[in-house]
């Protein structure tokens, strides 16, 4: 076997845009994001249903039967 193939992990710092922080392993020693789950609509409960000319009734009407 090769020795040396695999990167070493090092305790990574990641940075969100929103200020949240965390620590984890990587390769690199920071990393900086844009979407984090402090900040992402799917985890904060602010996530909205867009609803493009009734489509949304109209799947629930058709389904409401079965």
């Amino acid at each position: 076997m090769k020795k040396d193939l695999h990167p070493k992990l090092v305790t990574c710092t990641v940075t969100c845009a929103c200020g949240n922080s965390f620590e984890t392993k990587s390769v690199d020693s920071e990393l900086r994001i844009d979407i984090c789950n402090e900040c992402h609509p799917f985890f904060t409960g602010s996530e909205r249903m867009v609803d493009t000319a009734g489509r949304i009734e109209k799947f629930k009407k058709r389904y409401a039967k079965n």
